[in-house]
């Protein structure tokens, strides 16, 4: 068994930490020695509304128990002055934790601007911000951990959830570029699809299952993430009520037609059967995965 993980001397930025999972990384990132900026806005679970009682409470938590914590009221879209509170407070930002989140769920048809640009103002830009900002801090360093907060809708869709949806499917890419540029720079950034019990899943879920579904039993994985010795970068888990698992995407070996001649659709339509075909499936996780069959059919070997 390894030592048990530990921040000590590490500062350490979650927002959404005023409840549900957030609150819930924050405490443990505290009882293991981090110094926390527990970011919340204070508002309701569909972006309205601003309070500082929130995240208060969970720094009075981390406060009572012995750890270090300050609070951030600061909009994720001002990201700047999230960050600014850590520097001013720690000077430094090592692990970063991407999880504020409100939904605005309505079919597409029935979806208006203010619905789909608030989601993504939220959890695609917003993410953005608090990212650019530590990120010059953490290429300085040398070193820094990045964890976004993606769903099962982000990954496969979800009826009524259109905007969500997109956000949530750009903070994987996002994630992804983050891991290859900060891959030098001693920068690990990974990806979670949590399942728990929040006031995003209470509107949507049974009251029993919300109950079962324990943010703590999320957390553990973005601490094993976090840790400085941890290796794991650009890689997106589903995670919840003690279930852990990793994705991949999978690729057909697909069907290579002449590139000197013409290709027509009736061509595709023959060989759609082996197109769709995954018994001989491959595993690409780069974009020249993408390019080796493609400059392969053109006779060209990278």
């Amino acid at each position: 068994m390894t030592g048990k993980i530990r921040f000590d001397e590490q500062v350490v930025v979650i927002t959404g930490a005023g409840a549900g999972l957030g609150r819930s990384h924050a405490l443990d990132f505290a009882r293991r020695g981090a110094k926390v900026v527990v970011n919340d806005l204070g508002g309701g679970g569909r972006g309205d509304g601003k309070s500082s009682e929130a995240a208060d409470k969970v720094v009075e938590e981390i406060i009572q128990a012995g750890g270090e914590a300050v609070a951030s009221y600061d909009s994720v879209e001002d990201g700047e002055a999230i960050i600014r509170t850590a520097l001013d407070n720690f000077d430094r930002v090592d692990v970063l934790v991407n999880n504020a989140g409100i939904l605005r769920d309505a079919s597409f048809s029935k979806m208006t601007d203010e619905d789909w640009d608030l989601i993504y103002r939220v959890h695609a830009l917003g993410a953005y911000k608090v990212t650019k900002a530590a990120w010059p801090i953490m290429l300085q360093q040398g070193y820094g951990r990045i964890i976004n907060t993606t769903s099962a809708a982000g990954i496969y869709g979800n009826f009524g959830q259109s905007n969500y949806s997109f956000a949530k499917s750009g903070l994987i890419g996002l994630t992804n570029t983050l891991a290859i540029e900060g891959a030098k720079k001693g920068i690990k950034a990974n990806v979670i699809a949590p399942v728990a019990g929040s006031r995003l899943t209470e509107s949507i879920l049974p009251k029993e299952v919300v109950e079962a579904l324990k943010p703590e039993f999320v957390t553990p994985l973005v601490i094993k993430l976090c840790a400085q010795d941890s290796e794991e970068t650009g890689s997106l888990f589903e995670v919840g009520a003690g279930w852990i698992s990793r994705l991949r995407w999978e690729r057909s070996k697909g069907v290579c037609f002449t590139p000197s001649g013409e290709l027509s659709a009736e061509q595709i339509e023959a060989a759609w059967d082996q197109i769709s075909d995954f018994s001989h499936a491959e595993h690409p996780r780069t974009m020249q995965d993408t390019f080796v069959p493609v400059f392969g059919n053109l006779g060209i070997t990278m």
